[in-house]
């Protein structure tokens, strides 16, 4: 496993991967919404952050996006969930910063236990997400 900074070719993969991260742990999300969010990703988000993948000798198994101390993003592909790679990007993360803050969606429990089991505690909410759209944001912190 290597982490490495993200290319700008690796961008197609990353939305591929986001793609079919989000289908199976965003079940609150309709596929307009995933559209939408998608389109936002291409068009705006991978490009405002520092994106960082996780790749085995053969593909990308995900990645992490940083704005300074705030993981903005954090996505495993369907097939290598639950088997300690989202656990690799965040003790990357940990070792850049002392400090972190991230926002969880609050209808997707599996992300938050998962958040908590890495040492992050809630610290806030907000009753929709950074959209202004009805999907509850927890506010979450983690400090070294």
């Amino acid at each position: 496993m290597v982490i490495r900074q993200a290319l700008k070719s690796d961008h197609p993969d990353l939305l591929a991967l986001w793609s079919r991260s989000v289908t199976v742990t965003h079940d609150f999300l309709t596929a307009q919404d995933i559209a939408h969010l998608y389109q936002g990703l291409q068009d705006q988000w991978l490009d405002a952050v520092q994106l960082w993948v996780l790749e085995t000798s053969e593909r990308i198994v995900g990645f992490i996006g940083f704005d300074d101390n705030k993981v903005e993003m954090l996505f495993i592909d369907d097939g290598y969930q639950g088997k300690g790679y989202g656990t690799q990007l965040i003790d990357f993360a940990k070792q850049r910063s002392g400090l972190l803050r991230l926002d969880v969606n609050e209808q997707n429990p599996q992300a938050l236990a998962f958040y908590q089991q890495q040492g992050f505690t809630i610290e806030g909410y907000s009753e929709t997400d950074f959209q202004g759209n009805p999907f509850p944001l927890l506010h979450l912190l983690y400090r070294q």
